[in-house]
């Protein structure tokens, strides 16, 4: 089900890791975190390239085009299994933990002799780690660290955008089979969690066999975990779950209500149902009694019945969403068609996949009626950002405003927030800018008093409009800051600076729990890609998501807004 660009992403990224373990070449193993990065993000198949095309995507030159080719033709990389075979396979384990890197793991085994977690996690509560050069109490408070984010992500669950392409292709192959009446995902995924264990998938159709036979007969499919007449399990070739029901079409609303969830919603619905002397099910809508239906058909028919509006699915976790639509105070939530540009993208000026033409026709492309440029500033020193290479791409950008179906541009930046709150460029120089997005890179484990005046201090800034993903978290990677952010909350409020929901999968930062949270103290929020490339653009589905389960509408969100109200708000009382 993934993309050929994916796979071999994951493989060159596996390649550079084994180079450093290895004590190889450094600048060896960061052309191939380019070259993986830069595959991953390219908007064509790379499986439809030959050695040409391939050597036309940034950062990949022959030696990685060779590679990928052979992997296409074969599913096997010589050189990469080679240099597998050299490294133990515990320590290949031990650099899947956060926070570990590869030298430390290669320390770990020529030292201690470690091969896997649980030796690892023996070895620092015995405190062995100690004597070990570069280590210490905070690098093992650090391993602890990492190693239970890597047992939280366990269990199966994977990322959200992973699961939707799973599941958009499994309901597109069902939706094609005669009989079928509707076919839909339902579950943790429609309700856009995060993360998702298994999918649920949906058919209503009156044969059931014709859609257990589709479903275990995809190439994706690697075996089949149980079957029945009416339900089927399968596991992916890539170990995801993916369960199956078939339901009568007369029960299709009921069945979508129920497989939806959450769990503690439906038993708020099935609560209701009690009261009014119901019993609700994936069946229907039965009267207590006599078991005769009430209703069954759709989701809209079962709420009405309980007395409620129909509840879009991010709202049903049991966060007061029933109590509110008794009252009839569901909020009119923001949607993808609200969004009207989007205030957060990069270019191949710094970190980006893209050049600017690309990355500008691509928002054209999706109807925008603004879209921002907004690539690091110079404390990012990586990036190798100066005055001269920034006012050379505003002229750029000002030269292509308006030239794609009359969509404006806006020339931003995003800055780095330092470790006392400082950020890149002086205020008269950030006043030619028309917003500016600032973000924490670094030093990520300051205390906590020192984290929150670093954040409101950034708030504070005349220029800095928008503060990019806030905790600075990546999903199963690394935590969240450790800061006060009930007191960045109310500074945003004060100040005028609106928080970013960022929609990157890996991201999506802040989080719903922290949306809800800050809405309560009149926050403004900007929902943004964060794309690096065109591939990323689409990502904005997965921050409206988020923005949905945070309980925000457009009113919240302020590329909704038109620009003329857009450009007042960036200028924070500026004149």
């Amino acid at each position: 089900m993934a993309r050929a660009n994916e796979e071999v992403e994951a493989l060159l990224q596996e390649y550079a890791d084994l180079i450093a373990i290895t004590g190889g070449d450094a600048f060896k193993a960061r052309a191939y975190e380019k070259a993986a990065r830069a595959i991953g993000g390219y908007h064509a198949d790379i499986s439809t390239l030959d050695a040409k095309g391939l050597r036309e995507i940034p950062n990949v030159g022959k030696s990685i085009a060779d590679k990928v080719i052979e992997y296409l033709r074969s599913g096997r990389v010589s050189t990469v299994e080679e240099t597998r075979a050299t490294i133990p396979a515990g320590v290949r384990e031990l650099i899947t933990i956060p926070t570990l890197g590869p030298k430390k793991a290669m320390v770990l085994h020529e030292e201690l002799g470690i091969t896997s977690v649980d030796q690892l996690l023996d070895a620092i509560h015995q405190q062995q780690l100690r004597d070990l050069k570069g280590f210490g109490e905070k690098t093992e408070a650090n391993i602890l660290h990492g190693i239970a984010l890597m047992q939280k992500a366990g269990g199966g669950r994977i990322l959200i955008n992973a699961a939707m392409d799973v599941a958009e292709q499994i309901v597109a192959e069902l939706s094609r089979i005669p009989g079928c009446e509707r076919c839909a995902y339902a579950g943790s995924l429609r309700r856009m969690r995060e993360t998702i264990g298994d999918i649920d998938v949906l058919v209503a159709a009156e044969r059931s066999a014709p859609f257990m036979e589709a479903l275990g007969g995809l190439p994706a499919t690697a075996e089949v975990i149980a079957g029945g007449e009416k339900k089927m399990s399968i596991r992916t070739t890539k170990g995801l779950q993916v369960d199956l029901r078939v339901l009568p079409p007369s029960s299709w609303g009921a069945g979508l209500q129920y497989f939806t969830g959450s769990k503690a919603h439906n038993i708020r619905t099935r609560e209701i149902a009690v009261r009014h002397k119901l019993k609700l099910s994936e069946y229907g809508l039965f009267d207590a009694e006599s078991g005769d239906v009430i209703t069954s058909e759709t989701e809209e028919e079962i709420y009405a019945r309980l007395g409620l509006p129909w509840i879009p699915p991010p709202l049903r976790e049991d966060r007061g969403e029933i109590a509110a639509g008794l009252r009839d105070e569901l909020p009119d939530l923001v949607t993808d068609g609200d969004i009207k540009g989007d205030l957060h993208t990069h270019t191949d000026l710094t970190d980006g996949l893209a050049p600017l033409e690309d990355m500008v026709a691509a928002a054209a492309a999706r109807g925008y009626a603004y879209y921002a440029i907004t690539d690091h500033a110079p404390n990012l020193f990586m990036q190798r950002m100066t005055e001269e290479k920034i006012l050379a791409q505003r002229e750029r950008v000002r030269g292509l405003d308006r030239r794609h179906h009359g969509m404006r541009l806006l020339h931003g930046t995003e800055l780095n927030i330092g470790p006392d709150g400082d950020v890149d460029w002086p205020e008269e120089f950030l006043n030619g800018f028309d917003l500016c997005v600032a973000s924490v890179h670094s030093y990520f484990n300051q205390s906590r008093q020192d984290l929150t005046r670093r954040l409101v201090r950034a708030c504070e800034h005349p220029n800095v409009t928008v503060i990019g993903h806030p905790t600075t978290r990546l999903i199963g990677k690394r935590p969240g800051v450790e800061a006060d952010f009930d007191a960045v909350f109310e500074a945003c409020a004060r100040t005028g600076t609106a928080l970013e929901v960022n929609s990157h999968p890996e991201r999506l930062d802040l989080r719903d729990e922290d949306i809800l949270r800050a809405k309560r103290y009149g926050v403004k929020f900007a929902v943004n890609s964060d794309a690096h490339a065109i591939t990323h653009l689409p990502y904005m589905r997965y921050g409206v998501g988020t923005a949905q389960r945070g309980w925000l509408t457009k009113d919240d969100v302020i590329n909704t807004w038109p620009l003329a109200k857009l450009r007042r708000f960036l200028r924070k009382g500026r004149p």
